[in-house]
């Protein structure tokens, strides 16, 4: 679609509908911008945008004339496919994309994207790392903090542009096509979204939907669902393993992960040598390592990059150590599996915090993975009673319930021997308390240095 003098309606005010409207104003697009907060600043949202191009802005309702007139509709990643305006704009025959789809269609290049419950971030800023290491122009866009849309004009035919992309950004790609994509895992996560885990498992999946045979898709071995789903797609399957050596793909052997191509046996590093902790780091590696080796990287480039690299803000990292005591954010895990992770990467006795906005996830299998590690839980948040609850159902009662994250921050450093760790690890979203998991990570590390 040439979207010269196309009136498009940009659905959320956020950052991404910001760099999606100032990506259509660039391409000589109509933007008019809406949100269903009735309450919305016009005024403010107006400031934000790049100021070189007219927009209008609507807030609670959308008059019928305004509908009528657009030629399409790009949804920012926040907005559920399934509201009733949203299919009242379907029912009109209006294309309906994605911050994605609107990136991917006015940038060059060739794309390298990531998605799956856990690892994305690491996977992705890992995987930037190394492309811009061998690649004179790379992008790392997507749900890692930087719009899609905010670089897709930069782009020429050369850059490579590595993308974290989410669950909601898929329900709307239509010719989307990585070169070489990726699905690390599928855990249940985002069931107020998507109601099912099999819509979510679909969704996921869509990853794949426009490639083509010479294109490659990097899958986790050891998810039966990604296992499966392997065995009947178009483009090349390259699986991982953390478990078992594989025939033809990149697995962990005791200390050292090898890839096997089919025709060589390659060995990438050993894990000594890497920056990163536990099990799952190796995995979101190995994903790296893979994609960038199928995305033609010399493996002596890969090798080097990954050796370098050091682990992602929030994502359980080293804060800092008072009174023998190891402080660490993993604001990053948001949900139950993510949060297994976590505790998983411990080495020493924890104090762990938890709890945040309700995702109507299970916690159950997060608490049976304390394996004796966790001296105490200490609890916040929308989800404390719950998340208690269902501790005491495992037969976990060591709970300590708090009012916000600073008392959950000073009760664990009373509580705290030498030698404990405290991992803010909250198994939930941020929201309700805070922005963000960034803002949630940050404030955590704040109360922890003035300790």
């Amino acid at each position: 679609m040439d979207l010269k003098g196309k009136k498009v309606l940009v659905f959320g005010a956020g950052k991404s509908g910001i760099g999606a409207a100032d990506l259509l104003g660039a391409v000589g697009a109509i933007p008019v911008i809406y949100d269903g907060n009735e309450n919305l600043d016009k005024e403010s949202v107006i400031h934000k945008t790049n100021g070189s191009y007219e927009v209008s802005v609507y807030a609670g309702e959308l008059p019928e004339e305004v509908k009528k007139s657009l030629d399409l509709v790009v949804l920012s990643p926040g907005v559920p496919t399934d509201l009733p305006l949203v299919k009242s704009l379907y029912a009109l025959g209006l294309p309906v994309w994605g911050e994605v789809e609107l990136a991917y269609r006015t940038g060059k290049g060739e794309v390298l994207a990531i998605t799956g419950t856990n690892g994305k971030t690491t996977t992705t800023a890992l995987l930037g790392k190394i492309m811009r290491d061998a690649r004179p122009s790379v992008f790392v866009v997507g749900n890692i903090g930087t719009p899609y849309t905010s670089k897709a004009l930069e782009m020429k035919e050369d850059t490579i542009t590595v993308a974290e992309i989410s669950s909601f950004q898929l329900e709307t790609i239509e010719k989307f096509a990585p070169k070489v994509s990726a699905i690390l895992n599928i855990t249940e996560d985002h069931l107020n979204r998507h109601h099912t885990m099999e819509e979510y498992i679909r969704v996921k999946e869509l990853i794949t939907s426009n490639q083509g045979a010479e294109d490659v898709c990097v899958l986790n071995y050891e998810d039966e669902v990604l296992r499966e789903f392997g065995k009947n797609i178009v483009p090349k399957v390259v699986y991982f393993s953390s478990a078992r050596t594989l025939e033809e793909g990149i697995f962990l052997d005791g200390d050292q992960i090898i890839l096997r191509t089919g025709k060589e046996e390659i060995p990438v590093v050993k894990t000594g040598d890497l920056k990163l902790l536990g099990t799952h780091n190796f995995e979101n590696v190995m994903a790296a390592v893979a994609m960038a080796y199928y995305a033609g990287v010399d493996m002596d480039s890969i090798r080097k990059s990954i050796c370098e690299f050091t682990a992602v803000e929030h994502r359980i990292e080293y804060v800092t150590e008072k009174n023998g005591v190891a402080y660490y954010n993993d604001s990053k895990g948001t949900n139950p599996d993510a949060a297994i992770k976590g505790i998983q990467a411990m080495n020493r006795p924890t104090l762990l915090i938890g709890g945040g906005y309700d995702k109507e996830s299970s916690y159950d299998e997060w608490i049976q993975a304390f394996d004796g590690k966790v001296r105490y839980l200490v609890l916040i948040g929308q989800t404390k009673e719950k998340i208690k609850a269902a501790a005491e159902k495992n037969g976990f009662h060591d709970i300590i319930l708090c009012e916000d994250l600073k008392e959950a921050v000073q009760v664990c450093a009373k509580k705290a021997n030498p030698g404990d760790a405290v991992l803010l690890s909250p198994a939930c979203a941020s929201w309700g308390q805070f922005d963000n998991y960034e803002q949630r990570g940050e404030m955590f590390k704040e109360y922890v240095r003035n300790l």
